[in-house]
């Protein structure tokens, strides 16, 4: 009974020695690579470097398509009315679209609006006294309600403006931002490609850096294969290396995309008062900084493994 419960006690204990076994291992890794800190540093930069580019562009984009999707809500249908069309006629006109389900608003811009903004924005105050009369039409700009399909929206608005008779022409304004946001997309997929390949560039790095340590370390190898150690014995502190190589990087890309955004901070503000807007920039949150510690880390432990696998077979015991 006594030997029994010895047996199972050191059962329990196992979980407890594996783990201490593994801490150990990862601290000794992390002692290697700080004893040579040079190396270390020139290799997580370039590491850093590499995952900050994809990381870097993905919230750029994200940015930018969050502010092309404001844009097209903000956009509206605008409907230019005959010029025999007054403007009582075109407030009663405003007054029925109102009630319509898929409409939120409706605003009606006279033609005397409509000329004095024309004659803000142009410049072409001599052009514009020298005419007889005031050229431009009474103007409604219509919002649409929002809506999970909010592009057939606008269309089936549009071609009801269009079929109206007191409609002369209907110009959709967010035709430009959806082509905007068809821009974005393209963007999206080449950060999408570049991630891919940078990610088997950090492969290729890192695999060599592991390569070079083993070389480094070959007869250290040879002694502990000849004393009986097993592959995964030998292999497992240069897991935790490359772990640790991707790790590193990863934080260092984090502090290269936080730097960034506080940089581009400034002018983005600048450009958005000159458009009588605010756009601040997305923080990193904590889930993006998350997920590129844990890519790194990831690609950092994958690119060691494929490294250490393909290069212990070809050390044979002396």
């Amino acid at each position: 009974m006594t030997g029994r419960r010895r047996r199972t006690a050191r059962l329990h204990e196992l979980p407890k020695v594996w783990l201490r076994h593994q801490a150990q291992n990862a601290l000794a890794a992390l002692g290697c690579l700080l004893r040579a800190p040079l190396p270390t540093l020139m290799t997580v930069a370039v590491l850093g470097i590499a995952l900050a580019l994809p990381g870097g562009l993905y919230l750029l984009t994200a940015n930018i398509k969050l502010l092309a999707t404001g844009w097209e809500r903000e956009t509206a249908l605008s409907a230019f009315l005959t010029p025999d069309t007054t403007d009582v006629e075109a407030a009663r006109l405003a007054d029925r679209l109102r009630e319509h389900a898929e409409i939120a608003e409706v605003r009606v811009i006279t033609s005397e609006e409509a000329l004095a903004e024309f004659r803000a924005y142009s410049g072409l105050d001599d052009v514009l006294a020298g005419l007889p009369a005031n050229p431009l039409p009474a103007i409604l700009s219509v919002f649409p309600m929002s809506s999970p399909d909010e592009a057939a929206s606008r269309e089936r608005l549009a071609r009801m403006l269009d079929a109206l008779p007191e409609t002369d022409l209907v110009r959709h304004d967010a035709h430009w931002a959806q082509r905007f946001e068809a821009l974005v997309a393209l963007a999206e997929r080449a950060v999408t490609i570049l991630s891919v390949m940078l990610a088997l560039a950090l492969l290729m790095i890192i695999g060599n850096t592991i390569r070079l340590e083993i070389e480094n370390r070959r007869d250290e190898i040879q002694i502990m294969e000849l004393v009986g150690a097993t592959h995964a014995f030998i292999r497992r502190p240069f897991l935790y290396a490359g772990a640790w190589y991707g790790l590193l990087g990863g934080l260092v890309a984090c502090a290269l995309v936080v730097i960034g955004l506080l940089l581009l901070q400034g002018p983005v503000s600048q450009v958005a008062a000159l458009y009588q807007a605010r756009f601040p920039l997305f923080s990193v949150s904590l889930p993006a900084l998350f997920s590129m510690l844990v890519g790194g880390t990831l690609l950092g432990y994958l690119g060691s493994w494929l490294a250490v696998s393909r290069h212990l077979r070809a050390i044979q015991p002396i």
